[in-house]
């Protein structure tokens, strides 16, 4: 059987998260995976994934320069829920390559270097880790940012060749810090100290009351530009789905 993206778009647009992961990790089991930020929105699909036991391996991108408190809930995350969250790691000849020509915190000098860094950093790890793989399962939720606004609950990402699934798409900042409470779910320690989005700690800064969720990533640049890459908008693509399942 065949499946194109619209048509599960179209099948899940409005069925609650727990119904799209039971789905998809049954159906395309064995090649499936989740990536996790350790955000706030990921920690509450964690929590869905490992209490009903879908069979959907967890990793995270370990980009050599996160926050202390990240690895902190990667050890927390997993003793609480019996699990391995699987790291991937930047290629350490690309990191010395980019580090020895551009410096050390070449990130805020030009887009171009912060793009850069992320592509040796994040992408190519993400590539990796979904090699082999048909889903990609994210916690993106389309009020993080004015990026992702035109995100769907099911896509197909051109880049990596791949189903992207969204389960909390739809779920507003009030929903999901109910979710977490009412379920006790581990979060970072960050966000109590004014952190709604974490990445690497260079690029992220605690916000004011009333600023935008993504204004304390890359501060410096346009908020139109605030992805690191790992996340490219919808684009028509070609891509033939006979036989993709």
């Amino acid at each position: 059987m065949t499946f194109s993206p619209d048509e599960l778009n179209e099948r899940f647009i409005d069925t609650p998260p727990d119904e799209v992961l039971a789905w998809f990790s049954t159906t395309y089991r064995g090649k499936i995976v989740f990536s996790t930020s350790l955000g706030a929105e990921d920690q509450a699909l964690l929590h869905l994934i490992a209490s009903n036991s879908y069979p959907i391996p967890v990793f995270t991108l370990d980009t050599g320069r996160l926050f202390q408190e990240t690895y902190d809930l990667i050890q927390v995350t997993e003793a609480k829920y019996g699990i391995r969250i699987n790291l991937f790691f930047p290629d350490h000849d690309d990191v010395e390559k980019m580090v020895r020509e551009r410096g050390i915190n070449l990130f805020y000098e030009n887009v171009e270097n912060r793009k850069l860094c992320c592509q040796v950093r994040k992408i190519t790890s993400l590539q990796r880790a979904l090699q082999g793989q048909a889903v990609w399962v994210t916690g993106l939720r389309r009020n993080q940012a004015v990026t992702r606004q035109e995100m769907k609950k099911v896509e197909w990402d051109s880049m990596n060749q791949i189903l992207k699934v969204n389960p909390l798409l739809s779920w507003t900042e009030t929903f999901l810090w109910d979710y977490i409470t009412r379920h006790q779910i581990p979060v970072n320690e960050l966000h109590r100290k004014g952190f709604p989005s974490i990445g690497c700690q260079p690029c992220t800064r605690a916000i004011s009351p009333g600023e935008d969720i993504r204004a304390g990533r890359w501060w410096w640049e346009s908020q139109h530009n605030k992805e690191c890459g790992l996340h490219q908008p919808t684009k028509p693509d070609k891509h033939d789905f006979s036989g993709f399942i």
